[in-house]
């Protein structure tokens, strides 16, 4: 959608540097361009490298957040029934590693997704998933990413991303859709 929009920041803003994962401010008047637009976070290069912005920051980049984007608070999901598992795998594919334009699902990062429903109502969703490389500064930042997307769903109340790294993460793993995406196929 905004991918290789040119910006000049109209404010200092909050991002997290690609790939270590730490977080920094670029100063306002910084000019940039958008490489990446998918699962409501942005990938931007300045001279200060890549970095990933949320949405909610877009106003900093002169740019509007698109008319009935989801709001990715949690809902209260007590009321609400149970959680259906494609609709956890759904969120999950709107997860996006910010350097890799597939989703973390067809990546193959996505090893187990269990869901437990709570005696007090709602549901806990626990994924286990891993990284490209152990030594991605970003994996916080994804999981993170993870666990909002997996919280905004009606009927869950706890959402538990854990990273881990067995079995090694090799590009066999990749789905066929996120194969031919990549140009692999």
């Amino acid at each position: 959608m905004h991918e290789n929009t040119e910006f000049v920041l109209s404010r200092d803003l909050e991002a997290i540097q690609i790939p270590s994962g730490n977080k920094t401010t670029i100063p306002a008047g910084t000019p940039g361009v958008i490489t990446q637009t998918l699962g409501g976070s942005y990938t931007v290069a300045t001279y200060q490298g890549l970095a990933r912005v949320s949405e909610n920051d877009l106003d900093a980049l002169g740019l509007e957040k698109a008319a009935g984007a989801a709001d990715s608070s949690p809902a209260s999901g007590a009321e609400a029934g149970p959680v259906d598992e494609k609709a956890v795998w759904a969120q999950l594919r709107q997860c996006y590693d910010p350097e890799i334009p597939v989703n973390i699902v067809d990546l193959g990062l996505v090893y187990d997704c269990q869901l437990t429903q709570k005696p007090e109502g709602g549901s806990k969703v626990e994924v286990k998933m891993t990284l490209t490389a152990p030594g991605c500064g970003m994996g916080p930042a994804i999981a993170h990413d993870a666990q909002s997307k997996i919280l905004s769903i009606d009927g869950v109340e706890e959402a538990d991303v854990q990273l881990v790294w067995d079995p090694p993460w090799n590009q066999n793993m990749i789905s066929e859709a996120g194969r031919m995406k990549l140009g692999m196929v």
